[in-house]
């Protein structure tokens, strides 16, 4: 390639500067873009069922109110709150109840006795496994509808200015991350003598303070973006402590102790190791910060890893260090790539044996990027049906998208990297070995005022570091790699972002099995729970009542069966027996006897009843009263 004399536009010294200010706006514009069409962050769980169910009628108040979840979840005393159509709280105001089993998570909250008939308004609001709040409210009517006085939330979990501020901290936190871990690299792998470069001290220093600030803000906001969503209650020290005792605030506790270790280690690359002439010394110093360096940028990677997305679901033992590794590489491509664009534009120094070494590390980089995002995607996504028709998908996509682009414009920086030279850097050297006496009068130096003589050599670095700025900006070969980086650098803050809002959206797997779409392959057969209500008379004192009977979840396998007694007043009825039985007449099935356990007055309950096959089920309950009166009621069921 020919060389063309440079046209006149902007003098050297505003073109870098008008580039970093581009680059500010757009990171600016892009992350206000994204954070105001974001709303409030998805969580990995999501309610899949109630008892009652959302709008149902039920004839009779229910002793308990349950919910269940598609993945583990966190709660609170206030966790799950059943209001009356005055805005009373018709629980019992304690701790919600664990009633999991196996892979079903539920809770529930018992209700008083003898509530009146009318709507009743259930709110609940809990932390995900992978420390996203949730929360949501529905309704449910006893005996017929009525008018409430309680209005339903507007505002999910995680909204509000608390939420935009937290997710600002996010979007930070991962910033900071890829200047500090990209940036130490790029200096220890591809280019050592930029541990004295003044811009790339700077880039490192400003990466390791926006992920410390972002870290102590998320820690400080957790209490209130989990709760109530006050910025007053930052300070609540109750509020710290319990979010300290979560795995989401471990990890950013354990994250600002890593930094504090990552602080020591810029400390050594920009103060011993920059100093250390001795080349034997250096190879070992750098062995030693690589070995450390990596330590401490694994540990910061891992605690997104044991907090987040890949922290729950399936193969978690695997997605945690997968996702390690995902982070690492994009740190090492993406930060490395800021580190060359700072030293394209801000030194002169930079030669292409270390452009071309960092174009072998990016190659490396996005293998690993490649490997993992497969196993990512497929773990996250399950389904083309997902990959398409959900938010996650759909970000997903764009992700995917913007990695071409960004390889795309990566392969012309790649061919301005095999034309560049460092001749302009040779001839810059040779124009500093020139005679001062060509420059300068030779009485300068002598100069006998001090101050004078500090202000002439002032002007003279002045005037050295801009013919080395004009010498460096007529070499087209590295005119040409800096526009190229450049747009790799505005297409990877755009890719950032994006990646940023993956970690805070519901992943397309779980929401296809929340919405019914995709069940698991481990799913029983379908159904829902079975619910049934009798009378009975067994002729004697006090001998009338009605059963009410709950199956969950109504299918084929192991089910848990609640039955409660409640007298002709309304009110809970024990009795000295009672036994079921269960029967499928089509299939000559049964009777398979059951006999539960007294739990509390008029409540008994049995677990792993098994339902072998799917039909129209004959229940038959037994209730004696006394010694001498009893009476056998039944009733038909679908189950499966």
């Amino acid at each position: 390639m020919s060389a063309t004399a440079p046209h006149a536009g902007p003098s050297p010294i505003r073109r870098p500067l008008a580039a970093a200010a581009l680059l500010t706006a757009l990171v600016s514009l892009v992350f206000g873009l994204l954070l105001a069409g974001a709303g409030p962050a998805s969580a990995h769980a999501a309610l899949t069922g109630s008892d009652p169910a959302d709008g149902a009628v039920v004839d009779t108040a229910p002793k308990e109110v349950t919910l269940s979840f598609s993945e583990a979840i966190a709660v609170g005393d206030d966790s799950i709150r059943v209001l009356d159509p005055s805005g009373k709280r018709a629980d019992t105001d304690a701790e919600p109840k664990d009633l999991s089993e196996g892979s079903t998570v539920r809770y529930g909250v018992a209700l008083h006795s003898g509530l009146p008939d009318g709507t009743y308004t259930v709110a609940w609001q809990a932390i995900s496994a992978d420390s996203h709040p949730i929360s949501g409210a529905f309704t449910f009517s006893i005996g017929a509808p009525s008018d409430t006085t309680v209005a339903l939330p507007s505002q999910e979990a995680g909204g509000g200015p608390v939420g935009v501020v937290y997710d600002i901290a996010r979007y930070a936190a991962y910033g900071g991350f890829v200047l500090l871990v990209g940036g130490s690299a790029f200096v220890l792998v591809c280019w050592r003598g930029g541990a004295t470069a003044l811009p790339m001290q700077r880039l490192v220093v400003r990466g390791w303070l926006t992920l410390t600030a972002a870290t102590l803000v998320m820690l400080l906001l957790r209490n209130p973006y989990t709760g109530s969503g006050k910025f007053g209650d930052a300070f609540d020290l109750a509020g710290l402590q319990s979010v300290l005792d979560t795995k989401p605030g471990a990890a950013l506790v354990s994250r600002l102790l890593l930094l504090g270790a990552a602080a020591l280690f810029i400390a050594v690359l920009f103060g011993t190791y920059a100093r250390r002439e001795d080349e034997r010394e250096k190879k070992d110093l750098t062995f030693g910060l690589a070995v450390g360096g990596g330590v401490v940028a694994t540990g910061i990677a891992a605690t997104w890893a044991m907090s987040e997305h890949a922290s729950t679901g399936i193969q978690a033992n695997i997605a945690m260090p997968v996702d390690v590794l995902h982070l690492l590489a994009v740190a090492a491509w993406l930060g490395g790539l800021a580190s060359l664009l700072v030293a394209l534009y801000r030194t002169p120094d930079i030669g292409s044996a270390a452009v071309r070494r960092f174009s072998a590390v990016a190659f490396g980089s996005v293998v690993v990027l490649a490997a993992t995002g497969i196993y990512q995607s497929w773990r996250q996504v399950g389904s083309w049906s997902a990959l398409t028709g959900t938010r996650y998908g759909q970000l997903l996509i764009l992700k995917v998208a913007l990695i071409a682009v960004l390889l795309a414009v990566a392969w012309f920086s790649r061919r301005w990297t095999g034309r560049l030279t460092d001749s302009a850097v040779a001839s810059q050297d040779a124009s500093e070995e020139e005679p001062e006496s060509e420059s300068e009068p030779e009485s300068v130096s002598a100069d006998p005022d001090p101050e004078r003589a500090a202000q002439l050599a002032r002007q003279r670095a002045a005037l050295t570091a801009t013919k080395k700025k004009r010498i460096r900006d007529a070499d087209p070969q590295r005119s040409g790699l800096r526009r190229s980086v450049l747009a790799e650098a505005a297409v990877a803050v755009v890719l950032l972002a994006v990646t940023t809002m993956l970690t805070s959206t519901e992943p397309g797997r779980t929401e296809e099995e929340a919405a019914g779409g995709t069940p698991s392959a481990s799913a029983p057969a379908a159904g829902g729970p079975v619910n049934l209500k009798m009378p009975f008379d067994t002729g004697g004192q006090n001998g009338k009542g009605t059963v009410r009977i709950d199956i969950e979840p109504g299918r084929t396998g192991s089910n848990d069966l609640h039955v409660w007694i409640d007298g002709s007043d309304g009110k809970p009825m024990d009795v000295p027996e009672l036994k079921l039985a269960l029967t499928l007449e089509s299939k000559d099935i049964g009777p398979l006897p059951v006999v539960p356990d007294r739990l509390a007055e008029g409540h008994w309950s049995a677990s792993a009843v098994q339902i072998p096959m799917a039909g129209d089920w004959k229940i038959d309950v037994t209730v004696r009263t006394s010694d001498i009166d009893q009476v056998t009621i039944d009733k038909n069921a679908k189950i499966g």
